[in-house]
């Protein structure tokens, strides 16, 4: 891994997690680099984010492939030719293919509103809501062949209430997602993650009480 940890990251909308890794490594709080914006949307708010910051976007569409296999291929292709350490999915809704984990294995981060192994796959912040949980929130993870089965990195609780809608819940959860992403990838690019199995042991991890609700800057 060289000492400014390369990113690519993979997203489908707005990009608002995005936006908050392009401002952790703006203010200094991330030492990383984004050398690429992966899309299957070109309509995808994200593209402008990443115009804003001089980061190059690269609109790919499975389309235009002759299946799944070759679109993930060719996307991992791209990742490697621009020197990708890691890949991050920042709002990416597609279930990433063998191709691509194969070529970074344990090397890809996603994120997840919902405080895994509940409520995985879509719409997990409704899911919340509709079971009238007491405590929902977001976890990175590892990505694997299964839909939101790899391993757990890190996570952060936020209150839920009775009253909760999709989107009131959504709001509260996207404000502790856009903490711990970074923080994630800051623990990364320290070399302070390790997985065993299906654990995740983070050096530090007993010491470190802002493992539970991190900052955004330390």
């Amino acid at each position: 891994m060289s000492e400014t940890l390369i990113l690519g990251v993979l997203a489908s909308g707005r990009g608002s997690n995005f936006q908050s890794i392009i401002d952790s490594i703006d203010s200094g709080f991330l030492n990383a680099k984004i050398s690429a914006l992966i899309t299957d949307n070109p309509e995808a708010y994200a593209i402008k984010r990443a115009g804003k910051h001089g980061i190059e976007a690269l609109v790919i569409k499975p389309r235009d492939f002759s299946d799944r296999n070759a679109y993930y291929s060719h996307i991992a292709g791209e990742l490697k030719k621009r020197g990708v350490e890691l890949v991050v999915l920042a709002g990416f809704m597609r279930v990433v293919g063998k191709a691509l984990i194969d070529e970074y294995r344990n090397k890809i981060m996603n994120i997840h509103p919902a405080l895994l192994p509940s409520f995985p796959g879509l719409h997990g912040q409704k899911q919340a809501a509709d079971y009238s949980v007491k405590i929902s929130g977001c976890t990175v993870h590892f990505v694997d062949e299964g839909m939101d089965t790899g391993p757990i990195i890190i996570q952060a609780a936020a209150p839920a209430y009775h009253d909760d809608t999709e989107e009131t819940l959504s709001e509260r959860i996207l404000k502790q997602e856009h903490k711990i992403f970074p923080y994630a990838i800051k623990l990364y690019s320290e070399g302070r993650i390790s997985v065993e199995g299906r654990k995740v042991a983070i050096k530090g991890y007993r010491e470190n009480s802002v493992m539970i609700n991190p900052p955004l800057q330390t």
